[in-house]
């Protein structure tokens, strides 16, 4: 089982992480971050498969992937 978690504070809405998502389970908040942005969030965490095309495609690097390995998330 893999956990995406994104810093929403530091996220500028850019939208880049929503297009690569090849499962598609990563969307734009309804709720606006201190900077007035929409920052992305991921709305079924059980389906996200660890690819990390988000964490690489973010340009303000928010976001961070840990992925289950053996036992234990890493």
């Amino acid at each position: 089982m893999a956990k995406v978690i994104f810093d929403s504070e530091r996220c500028k809405g850019c939208e880049l992480c929503v297009s690569v998502c090849p499962r598609g389970i990563i969307r734009m908040s309804n709720t606006l971050n201190s900077q007035g942005y929409h920052s992305a969030e991921v709305v079924e965490q059980d389906k996200c498969i660890s690819c990390a095309f988000c964490a690489r495609i973010c340009p303000d690097t928010v976001i961070e992937v840990y992925r289950e390995t053996k036992g234990k998330v890493s």
